[in-house]
C-alpha cells in the first residue's frame, strides 16, 4: 500500500505533490519520489527514507512545472533504496510511472524486455510498466497506456506521464484506490481523500478498469473498452484527520475493513494459473531440502506468536512435519537444540522485535536455516534471514495488529500446502480443493464485516465487565488466544484463553453468575466435546457467546447469543472467527471510552528487550 499523487493545472505543481504525499506518508513511508515535467524534460527526484529525506534533498533547488506526479512506497518488490523509490523511468526519460499495487506477471514481462534490449534500473515489478510503455508507444499515448493495461496482470493504481503529451496525466485502477479531485483549472489525482482535501472537495472515485485523461481544465473517463463513462461528483464532507482514516473513527477500524484487500495481496502471486498449487518463487525449495530438517521451530512475540500456533497446526496437518513454538523472548534463555537440521521460521509484523530478532541472530550461529515472515521489506529481520516470505498487508499504524495476523495466517497456510506438494503428503486433489476455498476467504472476510450491529450490541452489553473468559478447543483455541489479547491490549478487561478441555482442571473455579464467556465452535472433528465443554459453564450460570458457522443450527441451543461466520473447511475457518473478535474487543474499547489507536504502555513496535 502505497501513497500516489497528481497534478496537473498552472501552478507548480511541486507544492501539491509535497503536500499531498505528507497526507498520505501513512500509507508508506520507506521511500518518496516526484516527477516533473519543466517544459523541456521529466525530472525525477527520489530518496529512501521519509519524505523529509526527499523535502530536504531538493531544498533551494525545487523542480518546476506545473505537470507532475509523486509517491510514498510501501515497499513490496525490492528492498527500500533511492534506486527502488518511485517514481520509475523507461530508457529514454520520456515515461514515467507511479504505482499501487503488484504486477504479477513481471518477471515474465521483464524478460521479454530485456530481450529486447531494455535496461532496467530497479528490483521493482513497476518499472516494467515503464518500459512497456515505451516499447507499444507509437505516437498515441492513451493507445499505449491502454495496450500497457492489457498486457499486465495483478492489481494496481497507475498514473501515467510522457512528455509526448505533457497537458495531461492518465490513471486507472483495478483493486487499489485511486480518485479525481477536481479544481479551477487544476485537477488532481490521489490514492486517497487526504491528500486532495485541502484543495478540493469535489471528487470522482474511480471504479475498476475505468481509465481516465486528466488534463488541468477537463477529464474524459472511459472504461475498459473505451467507452465514455459518466461519473458522478462526489462531494468530501470528511474533516481532514477523518480523511487520513478513510472515513473511519480509528485506524483500528480502517484495517479490520482493509482485510479482504491485505489477504487478497498477500496470496495473489502465489497461486498457479490452474489453481491448483501453491507458488513460493522466493524459496524454490525441494524434497532433500524439506526432508534434511529433523525440526522446524517457530518464535514469534504477541500476536505473531498466535499466528504461530496456528501455522504450527498447518505445517504439522498438511505437510507432517514435527513443529514447536516458542516465545522469541523465551527462545534463546534456554539453550535450545538448533543445529544445521533445524528450520527456523520467525515471524514479525514490523521484521524489528528485538526478541524475535536476537532469537534469529542465535538460530543462525546454531547452524539452523531461517526464514522470516514480515510485512515489511527491507527491515532488520528480513535482512538477516536466510529467506522471506513478505505479507504484503501495507502499513498498519494501529498498535493493536489486525490485518498483520490475517495475512499472516495464509501465509503459514500458503506455506503448509506448498510444503505438502513437495512432500507428497496431501493428495493434489485435496491441494487443489483447499486452494479453491483459501481464494474465497477474502469475499467470505467481507461478508463477514457487513453486519456488525449484533457485535456492537453485545460490546454496549457486556463491555463493563472487569472479567471475561475465552474458551475453544484445536484451531478454535489457538484463535481463542488472539481474541483475549485483542481485548486486553485495547479495552483493558481482563480476559484470558483457555482450551476448552482444560476448563475441569481448575478454570472452573472462576466460572461465576453473569461472567461473559466467548465460545468458539467451528472444528467439527472436536464439535461434540466442545458442546460439552459450553455446557459446563452455563451449567454455573455465564453468559455465553458462541461463535459457529453458518448452517450450525445446535449451538444456539446451549448459548446466549450466537455470531455466525461463513462455512468452509475448518482449517480455513480461523481466517474468519478471528474478525468478530477483533470487533468485539475493537468496539468494548469504544464502549469503555479507551484510545483505541494507542493504548496505554503499549507500543506498536517493540525494539528493545
Amino acid at each position: 500500500m502505497c501513497g500516489i499523487v497528481g497534478y496537473v493545472g498552472d501552478k507548480q505543481a511541486v507544492g501539491f505533490l509535497l503536500e499531498g504525499l505528507s497526507k498520505l506518508e501513512y500509507r508508506g513511508y520507506d521511500s518518496a519520489g516526484i516527477a516533473v515535467y519543466d517544459g523541456a524534460s521529466i525530472r525525477v527526484e527520489k530518496s529512501v527514507g521519509r519524505l523529509a529525506s526527499l523535502e530536504e534533498k531538493i531544498e533551494g533547488n525545487m523542480p518546476k512545472g506545473s505537470l507532475g506526479i509523486g509517491h510514498t512506497r510501501w515497499a513490496t518488490h525490492g528492498r527500500p533504496s533511492d534506486r527502488n523509490a518511485h517514481p520509475h523511468t523507461d530508457c529514454t526519460g520520456d515515461f514515467v510511472v507511479v504505482h499501487n499495487g503488484i504486477i504479477e506477471n513481471y518477471l515474465a514481462l521483464k524478460e521479454e524486455l530485456i530481450e529486447q534490449g531494455h535496461s532496467f534500473k530497479s528490483e521493482t515489478d513497476t518499472e516494467v510498466v515503464a518500459h512497456l510503455l515505451e516499447e507499444v508507444y507509437h505516437g498515441d499515448f492513451e493507445a499505449a497506456v491502454r495496450e500497457v493495461l492489457r498486457r499486465v496482470e495483478g492489481s494496481y493504481s497507475l498514473v501515467f506521464m510522457s512528455r509526448q503529451q505533457p497537458d495531461c496525466l492518465i490513471c486507472t485502477k483495478k483493486d487499489n484506490p485511486l480518485i479525481i479531485g477536481l479544481g479551477d483549472g487544476e485537477n488532481f489525482i490521489a490514492s486517497d481523500i487526504p491528500a486532495i482535501i485541502q484543495r478540493t472537495r469535489r471528487t470522482f472515485i474511480l471504479n475498476d478498469g475505468e481509465v481516465a485523461v486528466v488534463r488541468k481544465d477537463s477529464i474524459a473517463i472511459t472504461n475498459r473498452l473505451g467507452e465514455p463513462v459518466t461519473k458522478k461528483v462526489f462531494e468530501v464532507n470528511w474533516n481532514a484527520e477523518a480523511a487520513e482514516k478513510g472515513g473511519y473513527e480509528h485506524f483500528m477500524l480502517k484495517e479490520i475493513n482493509e482485510q479482504p484487500k491485505a489477504v487478497r495481496d498477500t496470496m495473489s502471486q502465489r497461486i498457479s494459473k490452474d489453481g491448483n498449487s501453491v507458488l513460493m518463487e522466493e524459496l524454490k525449495w525441494t524434497k532433500e531440502y524439506l526432508n534434511s530438517f529433523n525440526k522446524v521451530y517457530i518464535v514469534a512475540c504477541g500476536t505473531a506468536y498466535h499466528a504461530g500456533l496456528v501455522g504450527k497446526f498447518y505445517i504439522e496437518k498438511l505437510a507432517r512435519i514435527i513443529v514447536e513454538v516458542d516465545v522469541a523472548s523465551e527462545f534463546r534463555y534456554r539453550n535450545p537444540i538448533v543445529d544445521e537440521n533445524t528450520l527456523l521460521i520467525v515471524v514479525s509484523q514490523s521484521g524489528e522485535t528485538s526478541d524475535t530478532l536476537a532469537a534469529l541472530k542465535e538460530s543462525r550461529r546454531l547452524g539452523a536455516k531461517t526464514l522470516a515472515i514480515t510485512n515489511v521489506v527491507g527491515s532488520s529481520i528480513a535482512r538477516e534471514a536466510d529467506q522471506v516470505l513478505y505479507t504484503w498487508a501495507g502499513p498498519e499504524i494501529a498498535v493493536a495488529s489486525t490485518k498483520a495476523y490475517t495475512t499472516q495466517l495464509i501465509l503459514f497456510f500458503m506455506l503448509a500446502l506448498y510444503m505438502a506438494e513437495i512432500k507428497e503428503s496431501q493428495t493434489r486433489e485435496r491441494i487443489g480443493q483447499l486452494i479453491g476455498m483459501l481464494k474465497n476467504i477474502p469475499a467470505q472476510i467481507s461478508e463477514t464485516l457487513s453486519d456488525v450491529e449484533p457485535i456492537k450490541t453485545f460490546a454496549r452489553k457486556y463491555g463493563f465487565n472487569e472479567d471475561v473468559f475465552y474458551i475453544g478447543r484445536s484451531l478454535d483455541y489457538d484463535v481463542a488466544l488472539e481474541g483475549s489479547l485483542k481485548l486486553k491490549e485495547i479495552s483493558y478487561i481482563h480476559a484470558e484463553a483457555y482450551a476448552a478441555g482444560e476448563l475441569k482442571h481448575g478454570t472452573l473455579a472462576l466460572i461465576v453468575e453473569g461472567v461473559p464467556v466467548i465460545a468458539l465452535a467451528t472444528q467439527k472433528s472436536v464439535y461434540e466435546k466442545t458442546l460439552s465443554n459450553i455446557k459446563e459453564v452455563k451449567a454455573r450460570d455465564a453468559v455465553v457467546i458462541g461463535i459457529a458457522a453458518e448452517g450450525d443450527d445446535e449451538l444456539q441451543k446451549y448459548v446466549d447469543h450466537v455470531i455466525k461466520v461463513p462455512e468452509t473447511d475448518e482449517l480455513l475457518i480461523p481466517l474468519l472467527t478471528v474478525v468478530p473478535l477483533q470487533l468485539l474487543a475493537y468496539y468494548a474499547a469504544i464502549t469503555r471510552g479507551c484510545d483505541v489507536d494507542k493504548p496505554r504502555n503499549l507500543a506498536k513496535s517493540v525494539t528493545v528487550e
